[in-house]
């Protein structure tokens, strides 16, 4: 890997060497709003049921009607309803909506509950068997999607502030960088890097697009991946990938030729010198998807079967949502297992969903 010589003083490099993806212009307000409307729509229902399980009063005579169950996704589950009933003399009339995740098939059955000392809060009962199930889920959704959305804008922040220090001349640095993937489309060369080899490597990704013709200056490979060379422009947080005729940094003629003469094989066209190829990239994006989908999908199965044995050992109560749903979809032998552990500890009261016999109170 040939080494890079600048002239020792300040130098600048050339407007838009750092890009904004096209992304972010509409991703960004889309996630965000998505975010919004999540907390909105069901923060104020999983309140009102969190204030009835303070005191929850269940009214036999309470009138639950044009109740509807949809699954979306075959997890996600919205149900809605009317409650009708009387307490204290009073008439009650609301509508009431919950969202969950479930893994169940079939019909649900439930009842209308009130809050003893709030008589206007009603809510269903399957609302409050899932309301920890509810309480996560618009958690997790609220947070993957509201931390996605600032986090574009910090970086849509950061990126705009780096085009605007890179004008003034500074002292640059050269470094190595991993090029993650890259796009040809109409005359124009977009890529990704990452400084993640670097002995002060930040870790930090980087956007920019090449026209007219221009080539990243690659200069070796490393696990499939193309390294092309960057500088560093004095304390600015991203670094800038060099294109192969050095027209991004402010250098005269001559300073440019005797700078790019250790690379002038690339510039002859020797075919063993590793260049940004169709293959490369398809290799690159397939083998990071799967990494990615097998990195989250081990996470699923080690958060699922960490919530489940912490339901069967150790909730304070059988009918915690999600872990009656886990339970009950375990294969037989870890659902005999888990209901043993539960019927230990709550075997005085009726049977919760995935341990419960088929009058639906006992248990199996």
């Amino acid at each position: 890997m040939s080494s890079l010589i600048l002239p020792s003083r300040p130098l600048s490099l050339a407007r838009n060497v750092i890009s904004t993806p096209n992304a972010y212009f509409w991703a960004t307000p889309i996630i965000l709003a998505l975010a919004v409307f999540l907390f909105i729509s069901e923060a104020p229902g999983v309140i009102r049921d969190f204030q009835i399980s303070q005191n929850p009063l269940t009214l036999e005579n309470g009138n639950v009607q044009n109740g509807r169950c949809t699954t979306r996704k075959a997890v996600f589950t919205d149900c809605e309803a009317r409650l009708v009933y009387s307490y204290a003399g009073r008439d009650y009339d609301t509508e009431v909506e919950v969202m969950f995740v479930d893994f169940h098939t079939g019909d649900y059955e439930t009842g209308l509950v009130i809050s003893a000392d709030h008589p206007e809060l009603a809510t269903m009962s399957l609302g409050l068997d899932m309301l920890w199930n509810r309480i996560i889920t618009l958690t997790v959704f609220a947070v993957l999607l509201g931390g996605m959305g600032l986090g574009m804008i910090f970086l849509g922040i950061r990126i705009w502030r780096v085009k605007g220090q890179l004008l003034r001349p500074a002292m640059l640095t050269p470094v190595p960088v991993e090029i993650t993937a890259f796009d040809r489309k109409r005359g124009v060369l977009s890529i990704t890097y990452n400084d993640k080899i670097a002995n002060d490597k930040t870790g930090r990704s980087a956007y920019t697009r090449m026209k007219n013709g221009e080539e990243p200056l690659i200069v070796g490979e490393a696990n499939g991946k193309a390294i092309g060379l960057a500088v560093r422009h004095g304390n600015t947080a991203l670094p800038v990938l060099l294109d192969d005729r050095l027209q991004r940094v402010e250098l005269t003629d001559d300073e440019r030729a005797a700078v790019l003469a250790p690379f002038a094989y690339q510039q002859e066209g020797d075919q063993s010198d590793p260049v940004l190829t169709e293959d490369t990239k398809r290799m690159v994006s397939i083998w990071k998807r799967l990494q990615a989908f097998f990195g989250v999908l081990l996470l699923i199965v080690v958060g699922v079967v960490g919530f489940w044995l912490w339901y069967v050992t150790t909730s304070p109560t059988a009918f915690q949502s999600p872990g009656m749903d886990i339970n009950n979809l375990m294969p037989a032998p870890l659902n005999e297992w888990g209901c043993e552990q539960l019927k230990k500890r709550f075997g005085q009261d009726r049977a919760p969903l995935g341990c419960v016999a088929d009058d639906y109170t006992s248990w199996k």
